[in-house]
């Protein structure tokens, strides 16, 4: 019989470890790939009343860990388990002797709730990093959070706020000929985001790119506002911002930039939470295509129109870069939202 001893395998020296937990399964076996590292051996289990037990099989003590697990709902779990999972992980690396661990949330849960909206309203973002603080996680990585200010203010551990500009640019840069093209922000909220997409995609240009938004209230559920600035006359409009949820708000955008004069529209955003009634709203045909990346996977969206338009381009390379940066220590502005 076998020592528990014999069945921990040794990872290279010197090498960071990837652990992905079940259910981040595609989007870490392509990180691992891009790292040239076989992923970290670790092992979940379910029992009968719902609760679970995770741990590595690779030692762990004194080494580089990194733990990547996307936090959305679905398909087989709520964004609350997989939550649950990450953090009981991370303590239980922490607990096997490991020297750092970084937390990998491609889409981090809770992101939205970063302020309060209504009296006694929580501040959920608040008390997502206050548990990932009390676990001990070293440092935690997410892609294009909802609000980079508040996420930062949120933590008082090092953050890591990943911007997806680059790799949606490099996909819709060979889309775009010598017409004139606008970047829109949905809301004034995502003025800096676009800001700072559209600044990327003048660089890879080389030539100016034009700047809009539209105007979003928010009250009750109830989205109002009509009010559209910017100049979009004959030009391709990329509407950006961070997720897709049911689409209505980048479906006004879209009407709002075609009404202005704009020649067509696609929609290029991080998370493709695409929940219900997206594929009915989406199918609109104000959008010509999507440009989702494959941090949330579209299970939700069942083949026809909205499928057939949505295009996906991976955030592996970029998560790999950061990881191999933060291992060797080197430096991460060029990745990050500022």
């Amino acid at each position: 019989m076998q020592s528990p001893a014999s069945l921990i395998s040794r990872p290279a020296p010197g090498a960071p470890l990837l652990f992905v937990l079940s259910g981040s399964d595609e989007l870490g076996t392509l990180v691992a790939g891009h790292l040239g590292l076989d992923r970290a051996a670790h092992e979940e289990r379910e029992f009968e009343d719902g609760e679970h037990k995770a741990r590595p099989l690779t030692a762990v003590a004194n080494a580089d860990v990194y733990i990547l697990h996307s936090l959305h709902g679905g398909p087989q779990a709520s964004a609350n388990d997989k939550l649950c999972r990450l953090l009981f992980f991370i303590a239980a690396v922490k607990d096997a002797g490991a020297a750092r661990v970084t937390a990998i949330a491609p889409y981090l849960c809770y992101a939205r709730k970063d302020r309060r909206t209504k009296p006694n309203d929580p501040v959920t973002t608040r008390y997502v990093a206050a548990l990932f603080e009390a676990l001990g996680t070293d440092t935690l990585v997410t892609l294009e959070v909802h609000n980079e200010a508040a996420f930062e203010n949120a933590f008082r551990r090092r953050t890591v706020a990943l911007t997806a500009a680059p790799i949606l640019v490099a996909h819709i840069r060979p889309l775009i000929g010598d017409e004139p093209v606008c970047v829109v922000s949905p809301d004034l909220g995502g003025g800096k985001r676009a800001d700072l997409f559209r600044e990327v995609l003048e660089a890879e240009l080389g030539r100016p790119v034009g700047k809009a938004f539209a105007e979003k209230h928010r009250s009750a559920g109830v989205v109002s506002g009509d009010l559209f600035v910017g100049d979009v006359r004959d030009a391709t409009c990329i509407i950006v911002d961070d997720l897709i949820s049911t689409g209505g708000t980048l479906v006004r955008a879209a009407r709002a930039a075609l009404r202005g004069g704009g020649r067509r529209v696609i929609a290029c955003v991080a998370h493709g939470l695409f929940m219900e009634g997206s594929a009915e709203t989406l199918a609109d045909s104000a959008i010509e295509r999507i440009v989702a990346t494959d941090s949330v996977p579209p299970f939700r969206l069942p083949a026809g129109p909205v499928r057939d338009k949505l295009e996906i381009v991976s955030a592996a390379p970029l998560i790999a870069e950061t990881i191999r940066r933060l291992h060797d220590g080197e430096p991460l502005t060029d990745l990050m939202v500022f």
